[in-house]
């Protein structure tokens, strides 16, 4: 018997010396690779621009820039039109989360309004065009249709087409603006002074 114990004894002694020597085990969530967001890179910095149509006064401004370690594009715009004689005053500030389409190697534009509605697109890109179509949402306009074409003129600028459809109407252009990227400069200038 006495031996016995001298064996069970010696045993746990050697398993507690080999779980202490043992390493940890370590989990390692594999990450997915950054994104391609080359076909809208030419999008990010500040923008700031007029609608250039005769019907529709207003001024644009977006910030587009790269956040979560360029995992998403995130969008930040503001809307002033004037009101016409089929449209009322608009003040709008929006912001977007562009995140890549893994299944059609598109975009999905996800938007939340100051109007309180969140709306979701899918943005393509063919060459200097860039399309924005509606594609739902959590809480979109109801019946409301909105989608934009964004045609790059230049690394310095682009026009931007909004057209609207209104419950079971066609589409119509809402309004067309010039959008100027911002040098260095004049971002200094547009940003509010800090009070302290």
């Amino acid at each position: 018997m006495i031996p016995l114990i001298l064996v069970f004894a010696c045993l746990v002694g050697a398993a507690q010396r080999d779980s202490k020597e043992k390493s940890p085990t370590v989990y390692q969530i594999p990450l997915p690779a950054r994104p391609d967001f080359s076909a809208v890179d030419w999008l990010v910095g500040d923008w700031t621009g007029k609608t250039t149509d005769q019907r529709t006064q207003g001024e644009l401004h977006l910030s587009v820039s790269y956040q979560l370690d360029k995992h998403v594009i995130l969008f930040r715009g503001e809307i002033t039109l004037q009101a016409t004689k089929t449209s009322a005053p608009l003040k709008e500030t929006w912001l977007g989360v562009l995140t890549p389409d893994r299944q059609g190697g598109e975009f999905l534009l996800r938007t939340f309004s100051s109007m309180g509605f969140i709306t979701r697109y899918r943005l393509t890109v063919d060459g200097p065009e860039t399309r924005i179509n509606p594609e739902g949402g959590d809480q979109p306009p109801p019946g409301w249709l909105f989608r934009t074409v964004i045609m790059r003129t230049n690394p310095q600028e682009f026009v931007e087409t909004v057209q609207v459809a209104p419950p079971n109407k066609n589409f119509f252009d809402y309004y067309t603006a010039k959008l100027n990227r911002l040098a260095t400069e004049e971002k200094a200038k547009a940003a509010p002074t800090p009070t302290h």
